[in-house]
């Protein structure tokens, strides 16, 4: 498929170290893609609370209204909602952008970066550049006098969303919660990051929309792993999405 409020997880008031990670009290920012609502991770972010991991999920669907420099804000969204405490940065789809912008705003409060089924960070270039010709084409047609995208899931002919997520509720759920979004987010540059990256990093690659980015990712030496499945694993598996999110966390703080 071409498919300031946070919501907080812990079992034990947010000073969580249990989980098969043990002492690790980095808290996890599970950063969702801009393109659809913060409650897309909202599966995984439960299985990981109940492991014993500090979870936040910064959403950031509440500021596209505000006006540009949309990345720039939304990166200071996620940037706050660590609260001053160290932290995982784990960016899904195009929230892996992103990271590098809110990882030079927490310094050294940044201590690794995982990537799912994510677009690596491009500072200095916007999302229409670093996206196909058709697809620049495709969302140049859809956009509204205004200058307004539908929502992402309509981007799409409704059968391949089905098939995606077959399940009614499910589906319905998740495609209400997905904003509409201004055209001139995507032609915005991402912030500069210099330095970046400036803490370890890996990825999990999930659909084959990502073999790129999976393998920047291995060109910067990350750990890659793959879990075959589809683009919103993180809704139809996420008790799957969660367990290579364990192992990749422990592979990171591994290599600081």
């Amino acid at each position: 498929m071409g498919l300031q409020d946070t919501m907080s997880l812990c079992t034990d008031g947010g000073n969580c170290s249990g989980g098969t990670n043990g002492g690790m009290r980095a808290r996890l920012l599970l950063v969702h893609s801009p393109l659809v609502g913060h409650e897309t991770w909202e599966p995984v972010a439960a299985d990981l609370a109940a492991d014993g991991y500090a979870v936040t999920v910064p959403d950031l669907t509440g500021i596209l209204t505000a006006g540009p420099p949309y990345h720039l804000r939304q990166a200071r969204v996620i940037a706050g909602s660590a609260a001053g405490r160290e932290v995982i940065l784990i960016g899904y789809s195009r929230g892996g952008s992103l990271l590098a912008a809110a990882g030079a705003m927490l310094g050294h409060k940044a201590r690794g970066y995982i990537f799912v089924d994510a677009r690596l960070p491009t500072p200095g270039c916007s999302w229409l550049q670093s996206t196909s010709p058709d697809l620049v084409a495709h969302l140049l047609g859809l956009a509204d006098p205004q200058g307004w995208l539908p929502p992402w899931p309509y981007w799409w002919a409704e059968e391949e969303l089905t098939a995606i997520l077959p399940d009614p509720v499910v589906r319905e759920r998740f495609v209400t919660r997905c904003p509409r979004l201004p055209l001139a987010m995507f032609e915005e540059p991402d912030p500069p990051a210099p330095g970046w990256p400036d803490a370890p990093g890996a990825y999990l690659q999930l659909s084959e929309a990502y073999d790129d980015d999976a393998a920047s990712a291995r060109d910067l030496g990350w750990p890659v792993r793959e879990l075959p499945s589809d683009h919103l694993a993180l809704l139809t598996q996420p008790g799957q999405v969660a367990r290579e999110i364990r192992e990749l966390i422990g592979q990171v703080m591994a290599g600081r």
